[in-house]
């Protein structure tokens, strides 16, 4: 049996050491050992209810398993991709409760939260987060990296590239194409293309 290790006991890593605690595999196929960051006293003040280790320094072991737990793009990025290259195992997480469709492919560290709905022939490239009951519709393409909060509506047909933030209860609507490193803000609706690395907001959204 591997250990899991979540990455980050930030207020998104707690969350994430909730929904493994809930999935049938926990204690079956892996034992949840803990989190890795690098601030000790990251849950004091939650009654430290996890074991926290060091994440720099860290190396990864064959019986290791790790499951990302951060939800910046940017931080998620450069935390995990060096241990990724020196061969960490990430898990694909997907909670009992999400939903998926038929030919979809999910990369590799996908984490798909409780009610998180993916549908027909769509796409989610590495280490994409999809938080509690967004929703990925028919084609749509999500690059790696890239952050989908609660409640999130990304239709048919949709690009969204890589190291993409969304915040809560943002729509695309179909079609429509999000470049690199972009940020949609929390309740907007993307009507045209948002070029790559803007931050946009509003309804309809406009580049801040």
């Amino acid at each position: 049996m591997k250990k899991l290790f979540i990455v980050g006991a930030g207020s998104f890593g707690r969350e994430i050491h909730a929904w493994t605690r809930q999935h049938p595999d926990c204690c079956q196929a892996w034992l949840l050992e803990g989190f890795l960051d690098d601030n000790p006293e990251a849950l004091k003040e939650y009654g430290s209810f996890a074991t926290v280790s060091p994440l720099t320094g860290h190396r990864p072991s064959p019986d290791h398993l790790y499951l990302n737990g951060i939800a910046q793009p940017e931080l998620k990025h450069r935390l995990l991709a060096p241990l990724f290259a020196a061969g960490a195992e990430f898990l694909t997480f997907v909670h009992p409760t999400a939903k998926i469709g038929e030919r979809v492919e999910l990369g590799r560290g996908v984490v798909l939260c409780p009610g998180a709905i993916v549908t027909a022939d769509a796409r989610l490239g590495d280490f994409v987060t999809l938080n509690l009951r967004s929703t990925v519709g028919h084609d749509a393409q999500i690059g790696a990296w890239t952050t989908v909060s609660a409640h999130c509506d990304i239709t048919g047909f949709v690009q969204v590239g890589e190291d993409v933030f969304m915040g809560s209860r943002a729509s695309i609507i179909p079609g429509r194409r999000v470049g690199n490193g972009a940020k949609i803000g929390a309740g907007s609706v993307v009507f045209t293309h948002v070029p790559p690395g803007v931050t946009v907001f509003g309804n309809p959204a406009r580049v801040l």
